[in-house]
């Protein structure tokens, strides 16, 4: 079964500098919650990201244990939106759209993210346990972040 996550934040910034943050895959570790053990693997990472780039990560979602991830931009339309779909991972499917609207208070950020869990009945049953409420609390901590980076 395909999930949805859908999130916005109105930042207080301009489109340059929203987009350098976002499109630095560097950042990422600065918005994920410590305990994720969140670390961007790929040398020169740090460039601006471009279609076909790839980004190999460790992340330990459960139980503190390592996994590799590895993401692939797979659409850039510059300072509009990207997407990031997982290559190889954890999730039978994870695509996750960026999109950034300019606006009279600055830009708006929205993050719309399509997942699937493999197993099938197993991957049902995890998303309902845990992983739904995970990916949440992942995203909130984004959104407290981002506001003390963006918005104080």
């Amino acid at each position: 079964m395909i999930h949805q996550l859908y999130r916005e934040q109105q930042l207080h910034c301009d489109i340059a500098t929203a987009w350098a943050f976002f499109s630095n895959p560097e950042n990422l570790s600065a918005i994920t919650p410590k305990d994720m053990g969140f670390v961007v693997l790929t040398k020169n990472a740090n460039s601006s990201i471009y279609e076909g780039m790839e980004i190999d990560y460790i992340v330990s979602p459960v139980l503190g244990i390592p996994m590799k991830w590895k993401t692939q931009i797979t659409q850039v339309d510059y300072q509009k939106s990207f997407t990031d779909f997982q290559a190889k991972g954890p999730y039978k499917l994870w695509n996750h759209f960026h999109e950034f609207i300019p606006n009279e208070n600055g830009v708006l950020i929205r993050d719309t993210v399509d997942y699937e869990l493999p197993m099938w009945i197993f991957g049902t049953l995890a998303h309902s346990l845990f992983v739904k409420s995970k990916l949440e609390a992942i995203f909130n901590y984004r959104f407290q972040v981002l506001e003390k980076i963006f918005n104080q």
